[in-house]
């Protein structure tokens, strides 16, 4: 069977029929197994009245699942490809099981897509509303897999880029 049979997603017609409602998932903070399923090239280009710190530069949004008791939710992490985020780009090469602590690595973009790591959820407030966001992608070595919140069983031995 083609992929295109095994595969629901699909595009939409003008008169098509819908149902599916959107379902919010608030996770608690905490850590979380997750699942790289996309990534978009940008450029991130300051607000000219706003400048805030860092200069315009190439951006990855990589877009990660996540399961959990929950519910499953898709979340955005921007990665910034500047020297001054170099510690956060190691960290998401780490996480997902392709750079070792104190090692260089060349990224290689094309790689991410069905990878797999552990990150940190918390929370942050805009307009009113509270949304998950990513506040850090974990080295394997640094996380302690009995505290990560959507471990299923027989995962006890799980290694990064093998979830």
């Amino acid at each position: 069977m083609t992929q295109q049979y095994n595969n629901f997603e699909r595009e939409l017609g003008w008169e098509d029929t819908i149902q599916k409602d959107s379902e919010f998932v608030l996770l608690p903070d905490g850590l979380y197994h997750f699942t790289v399923v996309g990534m978009e090239r940008g450029r991130h280009t300051p607000n000219p009245q706003n400048p805030g710190k860092l200069p315009a530069c190439p951006k990855a949004s990589v877009s990660v699942k996540i399961v959990a008791n929950e519910g499953e939710t898709e979340l955005r992490h921007n990665l910034f490809l500047h020297s001054s985020t170099e510690g956060m780009l190691s960290a998401f090469f780490a996480a997902i099981g392709q750079k070792k602590k104190g090692e260089p690595l060349k990224m290689d973009w094309n790689t991410i897509i069905g990878k797999t790591g552990v990150c940190k959820i918390g929370h942050r407030e805009y307009n009113g509303r509270t949304y998950n966001e990513i506040k850090s992608m974990l080295y394997p070595e640094d996380v302690d897999y009995t505290k990560v919140l959507n471990q299923q069983p027989g995962q006890a031995g799980y290694q990064a880029g093998q979830f």
